[in-house]
């Protein structure tokens, strides 16, 4: 007797040519050529999973995730209970943790400070000056202490921000003669000498009224 050409395919029989779909998964296309059955999956791209939809056979329902006695859809992100500083999400049935990441600081470590509900800490604003730094041995001038830094026409102030600023004086002298004060910046013009109701400047040269011939000076002691 002649055989009729044709598959024979999980106890189903299939005529040659036929193209179908197992039962179990839709997606897998088979055929049936010169009595075999070849079949062909699709490829899915990563990240999918297998579906039974011929629509599309690579979409599927992710899997939930299972955390600490609540469950979270794929893709959902959440914090952990009392710690906004770790961010989580659930992917494919997995819970991946992470930590916020917090940016370099420039300030010593006694001026750091993390404040209530902060997950980095911060630089604290350093504290006001309570006076001026003049030199290296560590002299402070209190704020508003005006101080002579040793030439005595210039006067210096400490500021209310901790900075120094200085003024020099220029002196005017309004005599010839002037007597230098040690300590004092201007001369003093207003010491002299009184003579015959006279007024003579210090180191003042004049002669003398009872004697031309005498030349006197005038010296403030």
């Amino acid at each position: 007797p002649a055989c009729l050409a044709g598959c024979l395919h999980e106890g189903v029989a299939r005529a040659e040519g036929d193209v179908f779909s197992p039962s179990d998964w839709n997606c897998t296309v088979c055929v049936c050529l010169a009595g075999n059955v070849s079949c062909i999956s699709p490829e899915c791209p990563p990240g999918s999973c297998p579906s039974a939809s011929p629509a599309d056979c690579c979409s599927c329902q992710p899997a939930k995730c299972s955390f600490r006695g609540r469950t979270y859809a794929h893709g959902a992100r959440f914090s952990l209970d009392g710690d906004d500083c770790t961010t989580c999400i659930c992917r494919g049935g997995e819970v991946e943790c992470s930590f916020a990441p917090c940016p370099a600081l420039d300030c010593p470590q006694h001026q750091r400070h993390l404040g209530p509900g902060q997950c980095c800490f911060t630089c604290r604003d350093p504290p006001a000056p309570a006076g001026c730094f003049v030199d290296d041995n560590g002299v402070e001038f209190p704020i508003g202490q005006i101080w002579s830094p040793g030439d005595p026409c210039e006067l210096c102030i400490c500021q209310a921000d901790g900075s120094v600023s200085c003024k020099r004086t220029d002196c005017v002298e309004t005599c010839p003669y002037p007597i230098r004060i040690p300590g004092q910046c201007c001369p003093d013009c207003s010491a002299g000498c009184t003579y015959m109701g006279r007024i003579f400047y210090n180191n003042e040269t004049f002669p003398s009224v009872l004697d031309p011939c005498l030349s006197c000076i005038c010296l403030v002691r």
